[in-house]
C-alpha cells in the first residue's frame, strides 16, 4: 500500500493536537496498565498508548483502514531531582501540551524545533522526514534541563 505522506502529515496533526496536546479523552486501552488516547476521521485513526508519570514510554500508531501505517515511539522523563514533585512536573507538562499544539506539517513528530513562554522552553532536534526519523525534545526551566526524551518512527513496509 503507498502511503500519502502529505495526507498522513496533516492526519497526524489534527490527531496529535486533538488527543494528549488537546487534553483528550482517555479510552479503553489495548494493553492493560496503559493510558490511551484515539482520533479517527474517515479511514484513518490514530492511537497514543503510554504508561507512567515521571518517566512516560510510550507509542503512537496510525491505521489506515485497519492497517497500521506509521509508528513513533518514545521515551524520556523528568530529571530524577524531579520525580515526587507531581505540581512542578505538572507544569512541565501543562508546557509541553502547548508545545505539542505546535506541530508542524513539515515535522509530524513533537513539537516545533524552538519554543519559549515564561520561564519555560523547549528544544526539538530531528533527523529524516515522515518515512523515517529520530529525534530528541529537551524542556528547561529557567535555564536547566528539566525533562528529555526521545522518539523513533517511520511508516511501516508490509510484506507483499
Amino acid at each position: 500500500m503507498e502511503v500519502d505522506k502529505k495526507k498522513l502529515a496533516e492526519f497526524l496533526v489534527r490527531a496529535k493536537t486533538a488527543t494528549y496536546a488537546g487534553n483528550g479523552k482517555e479510552i479503553a486501552p489495548e494493553r492493560p496498565g496503559f493510558k490511551e488516547l484515539e482520533f479517527s476521521e474517515g479511514e484513518w485513526n490514530y492511537r497514543d498508548s503510554y504508561s507512567g508519570f515521571f518517566a512516560a514510554p510510550g507509542q503512537e500508531v496510525v491505521r489506515l483502514n485497519g492497517i497500521p501505517i506509521w509508528t513513533m515511539a518514545y521515551s524520556g522523563g523528568v530529571k530524577p531531582e524531579h520525580v515526587g514533585n507531581k505540581d512542578f512536573v505538572k507544569m512541565i507538562f501543562d508546557f509541553l501540551k502547548k508545545v505539542l499544539k505546535r506541530v508542524e506539517v513539515s515535522r509530524p513528530f513533537r513539537g516545533p524545533k524552538h519554543f519559549k513562554e515564561g520561564d519555560f522552553e523547549y528544544f526539538d532536534k530531528s533527523e529524516g522526514d515522515i518515512t523515517r526519523f529520530n529525534g530528541q525534545e529537551k524542556i528547561t526551566f529557567k535555564g536547566k534541563e528539566v525533562f528529555s526524551q526521545d522518539y523513533i518512527g517511520c511508516i511501516i513496509i508490509h510484506k507483499a
